[in-house]
This record gives C-alpha cells, sequence and structure tokens, in this order.
C-alpha cells in the first residue's frame, strides 16, 4: 500500500505510521487495516489543527499496489484567546496588573497561529511555571478549554487560572545527616525565613548543596499546601558521600609522555569550627614530568569563598632542562557558573639544572592573582562562547625573593559554531615578566612555548631562551591559533589549523615561528581526543601531536 499526501502532513503520517510492504492475506485485512489507519490519521492530523481530513483508498490495476490517499483540509487558527485569574494575583492592585499583562503577553498561541496540540499543552504548562516561580507556589489551572469549530477551521481557547496565596519561607526540615553538622547545610541557604518564596532560590540552594563533595544526592523542596503558605517549610533530603575517595587514571600526549596518576581526596579529614576541611592529594608521574600534590582546603562559604594550604614538589626534564621544585601557597577562592578567582602567597624553591650551562637555585616569595570567565555551551566540547584568563603577581628581593619582578599573562579562547557542526576556533596569549633578569626567577613566573595548545609544529616548550644546550623561560611571551574543525558525524571530526608564536627574553628578540596543518578530531568515552599534524613553515619539518586522558 502506498501514501498520497501533501509533504506538510506525509512525513509525520510516515513518522508514526507503518504501511505493509506485502499484500494483505483476504479482503477482511485489508478493511481492517483501512479502517485502523484511518482513525490513527484523523487523530494524529488532529494534534497538528487538521480537523476536516478526507482520507480515501484507490484501488489500481492488478499487481499496482493500492493507494491511501489523505486529504488534511483546512488547517485550524486560533481565532479567540481568553485568559483569566483567579487568587490572590486577581486582586486589583498596579503591580498585579502588570504581571497579569505579562503573563498574557508570553502566552504562544496568538490569535492568527496554526492550532497544535503539543503547543496547547506547552503553553499552558509555562503560564502555570512562570506564575508559580515566584510567590504563587500553590497555582492551578482550573479550566482549560479549546473550543473547535471544524467548519470554520477556528480555535477559541479559554485558560482559568488560580494563583492561590502568596507563600513564605519557613523552617528547614533536613534528613539524611549522619556525619556533618546541620551547619554544613544552613550556611548555604540562599533565603531567610519569613521572605517570599522564590523557586530560583530553592534550586540555587539545592545546587550548592550538591557542589559538595560531602552529598552524592541532595533534593531540596516544598510542600505547596495552601494551610502552611505563611511559613512554608523546605525540606532538604541529603543521602551523603563516602569521605574517602581513591581515583587512578592513564593518559598519554606528546607534551610529556605516558602518564599515570593516584589520587587520594577526603571530605572530612578536620572538622573545624563543625565545617569539615577537605584533603586532596595527587602523585602524578609523567615521563617529562613528576609530581605531588596535597591541599586542604575549607568548604565554599555562602558567597562560594574558600580558602586553601597545599603543597607541591615537582621534578621535569623538558628540552635538557631540569628542575626540582618545592612550593607552599596559600590562597582565596572563589568560583561561580561563569567566574573564577584567586588570590594566593606563595613561595618556591626551585633547582634549575640546563645542559651544558652552570646550576642555579631560585626562590621567590609572590603575591599573585588569577581570574578566569568562562561562557561557553560545552565546557568539554564547546561549540560556541568564550574563555578569557588573566594572571598578576609578583615577587621582591627585599622579602624572600632573588629578583624583583612582576609577572603578566592574559589568554582568550573564542569558539563560533559554522553550519550545523562545524566550529572555528581563535586561541591568543601574551605574557610579560618586568624584571631586571630571568636569573633568579623559578620557571613558572617566566615563559616557554612549543606543543599542543601552543605552537604546534615544535615539541614541548622547545620555544625560549637557549642557556648552555637547554632551552629556558624567557620575559616574553605571544602565541596564536586559528582552527577550523569540521564534524563527520557526532563524535568524529577533521581539522585544519594555524599556529604561530614565540617566546624570548625581549620584545625585540621576538620572532614568531609559523606552523600549520590538519588532525582529528574524537569526542571520545573518556575525554576529546586530538591527534595533529603539524609542519614548520621555515623548516619544513614534521611534528605529531596527541592528546587523551582516561580516569578510573
Amino acid at each position: 500500500m502506498k501514501l498520497s499526501a501533501p509533504k506538510s502532513v506525509k512525513k509525520l503520517i510516515k513518522e508514526y505510521i507503518s504501511f505493509p510492504e506485502e499484500p494483505f492475506v483476504n479482503d477482511t485485512a485489508r478493511a481492517v487495516f483501512v479502517r485502523k489507519t484511518k482513525e490513527e490519521i484523523r487523530e494524529l492530523l488532529a494534534t497538528e489543527g487538521y480537523f476536516t481530513p478526507t482520507i480515501t483508498l484507490e484501488d489500481h490495476l492488478a499487481g499496482e499496489k493500492p493507494v491511501l490517499k489523505v486529504a488534511p483540509g483546512k488547517r485550524t487558527r486560533v481565532a479567540e484567546v481568553t485568559i483569566e485569574f483567579q487568587g490572590d494575583l486577581a486582586t486589583d492592585t498596579a503591580e498585579h496588573q502588570e504581571r497579569m499583562e505579562q503573563l498574557r503577553a508570553n502566552w504562544p498561541l496568538i490569535p492568527r497561529k496554526f492550532f497544535r496540540s503539543a503547543v496547547w499543552e506547552e503553553a499552558k504548562a509555562s503560564l502555570l511555571s512562570n506564575l508559580a516561580e515566584s510567590e504563587y507556589a500553590a497555582a492551578q489551572i482550573v479550566t482549560s478549554e479549546a473550543e473547535i469549530d471544524p467548519a470554520a477551521a477556528t480555535a477559541k481557547l479559554k485558560v482559568v487560572i488560580d494563583s492561590g496565596p502568596v507563600f513564605y519561607f519557613g523552617d528547614l526540615q533536613i534528613s539524611g545527616l549522619q556525619r556533618y553538622d546541620q551547619g554544613l547545610v544552613t550556611s548555604y541557604v540562599p533565603f531567610q525565613k519569613g521572605e517570599v518564596y522564590r523557586r530560583d532560590q530553592i534550586l540555587a540552594f539545592q545546587a550548592a548543596l550538591q557542589n559538595l563533595p560531602h552529598f552524592s544526592s541532595v533534593s531540596v523542596s516544598i510542600d505547596p499546601d495552601i494551610a502552611s503558605h505563611q511559613a512554608t517549610p523546605i525540606n532538604v533530603i541529603l543521602t551523603e558521600a563516602r569521605a574517602q575517595r581513591i581515583g587512578v587514571g592513564v593518559g598519554y600526549s606528546t607534551n610529556t609522555g605516558a602518564r599515570g596518576e593516584l589520587n587520594y581526596r577526603h571530605a572530612n579529614l578536620i572538622n573545624f569550627h563543625n565545617q569539615p576541611l577537605n584533603f586532596i592529594s595527587l602523585l602524578r608521574y609523567e615521563q617529562k614530568r613528576q609530581t605531588l600534590f596535597a591541599r586542604l582546603e575549607t568548604i565554599p562559604d555562602r558567597n562560594r569563598y574558600l580558602f586553601s594550604l597545599s603543597a607541591k614538589v615537582e621534578r621535569t626534564d623538558i628540552e635538557d632542562l631540569k628542575t626540582f621544585s618545592q612550593r607552599v601557597s596559600f590562597n582565596r577562592e572563589r568560583t561561580t557558573e561563569t567566574m573564577q578567582s584567586q588570590y594566593g602567597l606563595t613561595w618556591q624553591r626551585e633547582e634549575r639544572s640546563p645542559a651544558g650551562a652552570p646550576d642555579t637555585v631560585s626562590e621567590a616569595l609572590v603575591l599573585d592573582s588569577w581570574w578566569r570567565y568562562r561562557n561557553v555551551d560545552n565546557p568539554l566540547f564547546a561549540r560556541r562562547g568564550h574563555i578569557s584568563e588573566i594572571r598578576f603577581g609578583g615577587g621582591t628581593q627585599y622579602v624572600l625573593s632573588k629578583r624583583d619582578f612582576v609577572r603578566m599573562y592574559a589568554r582568550h579562547q573564542h569558539w563560533w559554531p559554522i553550519g550545523e557542526r562545524d566550529v572555528l576556533y581563535l586561541r591568543a596569549e601574551l605574557g610579560y615578566t618586568i624584571a631586571s633578569s630571568r636569573l633568579g626567577i623559578p620557571q613558572e613566573y617566566l615563559f616557554r612555548a612549543g606543543g599542543i595548545n601552543s605552537v604546534r609544529g615544535h615539541n614541548f616548550l622547545s620555544l625560549g631562551v637557549t642557556e648552555g644546550d637547554a632551552i629556558v623561560g624567557g620575559r616574553t611571551l605571544g602565541t596564536g591559533t586559528l582552527e577550523y574543525v569540521h564534524w563527520f558525524t557526532e563524535n568524529w571530526g577533521g581539522a585544519i589549523f594555524t599556529d604561530v608564536g614565540d617566546a624570548t627574553d625581549s620584545w625585540k628578540s621576538f620572532d614568531p615561528s609559523v606552523a600549520y596543518g590538519s588532525g582529528i578530531r574524537w569526542r571520545s568515552p573518556a575525554g576529546p581526543l586530538a591527534l595533529d599534524l603539524a609542519r614548520r613553515h621555515d623548516t619544513g619539518a614534521l611534528h605529531v601531536h596527541l592528546s587523551i586522558a582516561a580516569a578510573f
């Protein structure tokens, strides 16, 4: 059996109704199928506003399939909309009148628009949700009518909604706490008892608790009981997470080679004034870098500020420069949906051994600040948005530093969607350390470039200042990337790119290196994979760059 229908409805019918490929066993089977299918098509078309379809079955010559012809008829349009309010909102005040008019203005099914059942249901749900999100937690639809005139192909819509009374926040009712004090929960409450109910504050409260490592699940809600609207209880149901966690991970990058790591976390190592302190530690072994790290931190307060004390020991062997550094840091940090900031004091000692040059020791006590603004659609696989980062800090030889210096660094990344899947990516970074000499300044406060996320076509951190046979950090940095990614499927794509940049000891000697190439992109279950082949413009040398990581 074949289907004959206008394009406007044919796709819809074929999506929900299957037509047999083989001939019917007998006339009875065919009649049953046709009768059932006609009913299903009428019901399906009615959801799209077609209430007067004509459906006929036409037989053709022997050997040809019969044709089911569908003429949908005139599509129904909205002729009239009436939205009425009852309850507290209906009281005659300027504020209430303004809110009612705003709710009516947001109604999507206005006159002359086609009537669709799905849009009708969504419009009512949205109207109720918009009213219930602030003050009126018990709002409900009293009447909902869609009066259809098939002959005139018009629909008259009427909705009557009762706002109910204004709700006010009452006491917290917390359940599920065993190891932790209730103060851990109450310190994150964004509202005061007696304030007018707002759903966004309930959601913000829930999100703040979910971000804590102490809970595996969090539910914050109210019971919209009109009897308790003057002080409605807030129900907080918690499931505590395991306090201790161990994680193992492996990975590989052409920057630092094969990697293995072990991390240990304790969400309640020390309880300080009824506030648990988090402990985080990491042991990471890479072919070119080995790191041991430990950190003790407070939990974020109501304004999302936390304090941390950390220690780190690291050994590196990159481009014939060996370093062994020890550092201790004290920081105040803040993380929101879009912004991260950090202010801190760091003491660092570094033993530096460049091949073919004398060994040196650097020490610095640094006041450091760091800001990062993020506005992207997907933090792991960004397609639209940007990330901007600024770091500023320095030290003085008068306070536990071997040299006066000020370090400044800025980085910007931007993604633009192209077509349905493709992405254009731009990256730029600049750095400058103000000092009379680079000697005596730890490598962290100087600059090198090259490798993944820098200038491909060069080895990792191979752009810098030559000292003996080694490449060491300089006082200036400038790099940039322009990359286009075409996604062939949801998970596989190809990229073309150009990188440019250099790191030197002064702007006078700054000589940007250019590289370009292409690569493969894969959205793997373990994270993004990038495999690139880059060509240096000056020498024509080819270099492969690969990065992928997995955690268990």
